[in-house]
């Protein structure tokens, strides 16, 4: 973790940006971050933390988390004892960590999302959250995770067979709720599986974090009740049929070969 400040120093007056998949630079900023404020945003990045350490097994000691400056992945597998090295695709991207950057909990790096500036299997597991959704080249995306984990890749991404179904009539809504939502892409979890099987990776697990739209339980502000909701749904088997995002691991198939 020796370049870690090297890295990311701050952005002067222009921001400069590796490549041009740059969703993560509205994802690690303070803004985005206030739609997670309060107990109900703390409550469901508990949910997602859950879902993520429960997925890591022995051999995922080594991470790289792809357009993690916002922190929701980073800093509790960091807190987890995983050697986590976070990049951005620009240095602005890593000011919501510089506490655990210059503690040298956590590495930051600067590079293109879609031509991840690392060596193949250089990591025992590559991770990206908030992303996936936002990435126009997101097959270009999953090759490159791909490719520079020996073991693991864990996404999360919104699924089409839940409430996401009614995304384009409620949009309005939701915006009106969150403020500051953006348009994204909803996956079948079939396209995504056959996108890691054509790289090599076989789903080994998946959890599906929620049952109502994340935007509903901002709207009623109450944890205890939006926990008590999707208990019940997780009693009835609702969540597994149609809960949304999804947090998937998929694993390396050994002596196949990817691309």
């Amino acid at each position: 973790m020796s370049n870690a400040l090297t890295d990311s120093q701050p952005a002067q007056a222009e921001i400069v940006r590796y490549g041009d998949e740059t969703a993560d630079i509205h994802s690690s900023s303070d803004e985005y971050a206030a739609r997670f404020s309060g107990p109900v945003g703390a409550w469901m990045l508990a949910v997602q933390e859950r879902a993520v350490l429960a997925a890591l097994d022995h051999e995922c000691t080594t991470v790289l988390d792809v357009g993690g400056g916002h922190g929701q992945i980073a800093v509790p597998l960091s807190k987890a004892n995983r050697s986590v090295t976070v990049l951005g695709s620009a240095h602005i991207c890593a000011e919501r960590l510089r506490d655990f950057i210059e503690s040298g909990a956590i590495a930051f790096r600067a590079g293109n999302l879609i031509e991840l500036p690392f060596p193949d299997q250089s990591f025992n597991v590559v991770a990206s959250f908030r992303l996936m959704s936002h990435c126009t080249a997101w097959r270009t995306l999953v090759k490159e995770m791909c490719r520079a984990s020996n073991h693991a890749v864990i996404v999360d991404y919104p699924v089409w067979f839940s409430f996401n179904f009614l995304t384009p009539l409620l949009f309005r809504i939701k915006h009106m709720i969150e403020g500051n939502t953006r348009t994204y892409r909803i996956f079948s979890s079939w396209e995504v599986r056959r996108e890691f099987k054509r790289n090599g990776y076989r789903l080994e697990s998946v959890t599906y974090q929620f049952f109502f739209p994340m935007g509903l339980h901002r709207a009623l502000k109450s944890p205890t009740l939006s926990r008590r909701l999707e208990s019940i749904a997780r009693g009835l088997g609702l969540t597994w049929l149609f809960g949304s995002p999804a947090v998937a691991k998929f694993v390396r198939v050994e002596g196949k070969p990817r691309g």
